[in-house]
Order: C-alpha cells, then sequence, then structure tokens
C-alpha cells in the first residue's frame, strides 16, 4: 500500500469531508424525536410482556 505523506492525507480529509451532507437541524430534531418515542414504545412493550409473564409464572405456581 502506497504511504501518503501528511500533508496530502490533510488534502485527502479536506475533499472527502466536503463531501459530507449535513441533517438540517429540522431533519435532526425529528429523528431524535423518533428515536425517543420508539424507545418509549419498546420500553412499554418489554414491561408488559414482563409482567404478563410474572403474572402468569405466579399463577401457574401459586406464588402470590
Amino acid at each position: 500500500m502506497a504511504r501518503t505523506n501528511p500533508l496530502q492525507f490533510m488534502q485527502q480529509v479536506r475533499a472527502e469531508t466536503s463531501k459530507v451532507v449535513w441533517p438540517t437541524r429540522r431533519e435532526t430534531l425529528v429523528t431524535t424525536v423518533m428515536v425517543f418515542a420508539l424507545a418509549t414504545l419498546t420500553a412499554i412493550f418489554f414491561f408488559l410482556v414482563d409482567l404478563l409473564i410474572r403474572t402468569g409464572l405466579s399463577g401457574l405456581l401459586g406464588f402470590f
């Protein structure tokens, strides 16, 4: 593999960074809200599944 001197490396990094399309503030906000909403729904779902399994096992094994 060919070695690149530090100056060429920095030029390549700058060129690649300029190609990056950064999200807008609105896109970032919408994505963040969606992540929190889906994480909350997932937590509620697993809480309910855990509650159902715990209740079922308690009834089956006679622990109240």
